[in-house]
């Protein structure tokens, strides 16, 4: 019988042993052996939860106990996590983690010591929800060098966006509901900041590079700026503003970024709406391959947690084991740098809608909106674009995807 840890009882720690418990039968016969959920490490009272026997705050007992193999970290953060994590890991338990931040910030670390000490470090849920798509990129996808991630990532963020395009919901009456429904924390700062997303995709880029690109590195714009007047203009030009995170390999260099972008009619991912995700990864050899699914909720998210449990148990190989290596530089390019069409708005001053002409040449132009005008651009990069619009009353911008 295998024994399991979970660090932290909130929503995904009780998934987990929820989802444990419910489909043991189904997962003793794919693992060839039972799972026991033999501790639960949180400091806040389960006293009246059918857990209470198995709650301790002493993690000294479990790094003691030769019996237990697996640790699943669910806390989130870096701080106790990263230092559970390490210590577990150090000690020959194999830890599995839907901890985005800690993959993101530690994971290079992380595979290292649980290759030295033989054990395993498995993030599936870090990245989608439920959605697969690490192991897909680790295995199913590994005979292609990977050209382009391009993802809805939050489902927060779309089910808000979703409401201001389909119901002309303004942004701060989307959040509330958001938040009613369970769909937004209290402070719903690291969705509508692009925070989470962006952690996400520092994740697949450094799968995609084999090497650890730093989310700080990463540029991040989120939706707070986004307006119902956005919306109107993107369906004029048959697109829906998605949060985007986008890695893209180009001669120059990795781009990575994550912003409100305009996503095309015809794009799969147009069409992906609420608090629903999807990835569209581009293999050299294989094309385009989409993944879509629920990115978030408790159970969703815990079934994630338990399939890395079972391919721990199932002796899953090393090689996936360490999908990137350590970096100390800077492996992607500028914001600046980075080249794509965009949407701008712009107001209509004296002399703006000329000056516009006369500096984006054979520019698409729009005028619904009194006292505004918007134009749709070539291909150009960020730095090309900002010195274009020097002089001008800008609005809003945005890059097609």
């Amino acid at each position: 019988m295998a024994k399991v840890c979970i660090i932290g009882f909130g929503c995904i720690g009780s998934g987990t042993y929820e989802i444990l418990k419910h489909n043991q039968d189904i997962i003793a016969a794919r693992t060839g052996e039972s799972i026991e959920v033999k501790y639960i490490v949180d400091i806040r009272d389960f006293s009246q939860h059918e857990v209470a026997p198995l709650v301790t705050t002493d993690f000294d007992k479990i790094l003691a106990d030769d019996d237990l193999d697996i640790v699943v970290e669910t806390m989130g953060g870096v701080g106790p996590a990263y230092t559970y994590t390490k210590a577990a890991l150090e000690h020959g338990k194999s830890v599995v983690t839907s901890n985005k931040e800690l993959v993101a910030s530690k994971g290079d670390e992380l595979f290292g010591i649980a290759r030295q000490n033989g054990c395993k470090y498995f993030y599936e849920a870090s990245v989608g929800g439920g959605i697969p798509i690490i192991r897909p990129m680790l295995t199913s996808l590994n005979a292609n060098n990977i050209t382009e991630i391009t993802g809805i990532l939050n489902g927060t963020t779309n089910y808000i966006l979703t409401k201001m395009i389909k119901e002309g919901t303004d942004f701060d009456t989307a959040v509330s509901n958001a938040q009613k429904l369970g769909y937004a924390e209290r402070d719903p700062s690291a969705d509508v900041e692009g925070h989470d997303t962006c952690k996400k995709i520092s994740i697949l880029s450094s799968m995609a590079l084999g090497r650890k690109v730093n989310y700080e590195d990463v540029y991040t714009q989120g939706i707070t700026a986004v307006t119902s007047e956005d919306t109107k203009y993107a369906e004029s030009l048959g697109c829906a503003i998605k949060l985007i995170g986008r890695f893209k390999q180009a001669a120059d260099g990795a781009e990575v970024l994550v912003s409100p972008m305009l996503v095309d009619s015809s794009s799969p991912l147009y069409g992906v709406e609420d608090v629903f995700n999807a990835v569209k990864v581009t293999g050299d050899m294989l094309g385009d391959a989409l993944f879509y699914g629920k990115g978030a909720g408790k159970l969703a998210t815990a079934s994630a947690v338990v399939s890395d449990i079972i391919e721990v148990l199932k002796d899953a190989r090393d090689d996936i084991n360490a999908p990137w290596l350590p970096c100390s530089e800077k492996i992607i390019k500028d914001y600046s740098h980075i080249r794509g069409s965009f949407l701008v708005r712009i107001k209509n001053e004296p002399d703006a809608f000329a000056l516009a002409l006369e500096r984006f040449d054979n520019a698409r132009t729009l005028e619904f909106i009194d006292g505004e005008f918007a134009v749709v651009t070539g291909e150009l990069s960020v730095a090309e674009l900002e010195a274009s619009l020097e002089g001008l009353d800008v609005i809003s911008k945005y890059m097609f995807a």
